[in-house]
């Protein structure tokens, strides 16, 4: 059901649009199945780019992989929006640019809005790494704040539509025991509570300055910006991870299940490059990654 203006529910009054972007249609729900489900079936009747769907409760969100997703209400940031990527600049091959817009805006957003600025772990976290948390030493486990979602429609090998989906931790009261290790929240990190509107306002500004970027035809220098924002916020590149591959193998990777080595690099499509024990650099386009020792020093590539 759209939600109303309830007090306490969220800190700002509730928007319908984003001035100066292609935001223009933006909705509030109480509770909804599913952000990315909803805005996918709306894609398919036409709905135009730049709709929105933010909830306070998702019943049936979903994750990589069909994995569940869920919330107790009112302490995440669910969303969602709809884009129609201009098919020059953005095949299908290079969806994944979009997935890396969205997360540095939601870093930033989450910046401004608080003060802790999370990375992005490839392919599509957003976390605390355990080097930048204040009061634990750089072996600390990274702690996931947010997992995003894309999903494309296509048509004719063309992108028709993409919804992205995002679910940011943000009020928590604590972390579940169960949970301590791998998960925490915004307001957790900060010690102060976080403005949720403010917070989709902020990350809808920051995904439109970088989609726009993707969009420029031409040279492909849009896509080399966000491509280096997102190296420089990674907290993937420079360290020894384990990528646990889907079950269609990557076109250089076609004869394992899981490749281990150093995350070297991030190609111009976003795939991650993982240079194994043996020297040997494979391109990986879909994996689960796993950070399996502390952060090597960056120093040297920054």
């Amino acid at each position: 059901m759209p939600a109303e203006h309830s007090p306490g529910q969220f800190d700002s009054p509730h928007f319908n649009s984003v001035a100066g972007t292609r935001f223009a249609d933006v909705e509030w729900y109480e509770e909804i199945g599913s952000t990315n489900t909803e805005l996918l079936d709306r894609a398919r009747s036409g709905a135009p780019e730049g709709m929105v769907l933010i909830a306070d409760l998702q019943t049936a969100g979903r994750g990589r992989r069909g994995r569940q997703w869920t919330a107790p209400p009112g302490t995440s940031l669910m969303m969602s929006v709809l884009l129609r990527p201009p098919p020059g600049p953005l095949p299908p091959s290079r969806a994944a640019l979009v997935t890396l817009a969205v997360g540095l805006a939601a870093a930033d957003a989450c910046e401004q809005v608080s003060g802790v600025r999370p990375r992005l772990k490839w392919p599509n976290d957003l976390v605390i790494a355990g080097r930048d948390r204040a009061d634990h030493g750089a072996d600390r486990d990274d702690r996931k704040l947010a997992g995003i979602l894309a999903e494309s429609i296509t048509a004719q090998g063309l992108l028709s539509a993409l919804v992205v989906g995002m679910g940011l931790n943000t009020g928590w009261p604590e972390v579940p025991a169960e949970l301590e290790s791998v998960a925490t929240s915004l307001n957790l990190e900060a010690g102060t509570p976080v403005d949720r509107t403010l917070l989709a306002h902020r990350v809808l500004e920051g995904t439109e300055a970088r989609y726009e970027l993707l969009c420029r035809a031409g040279d492909g220098a849009g896509a080399a910006v966000v491509l280096e924002e997102a190296r420089r916020n990674s907290a993937t590149l420079g360290r020894r991870v384990r990528v646990s591959l889907d079950a269609t193998p990557d076109a250089t990777v076609t004869d394992r299940h899981s490749l281990e080595g150093l995350a070297s690099d991030l190609d111009a499509e976003g795939r991650l490059l993982v240079c194994d024990d043996a020297g040997i650099t494979h391109t990986v386009s879909v994996g689960d990654v796993v950070h399996v020792r502390p952060a090597l020093d960056r120093s040297r590539r920054e």
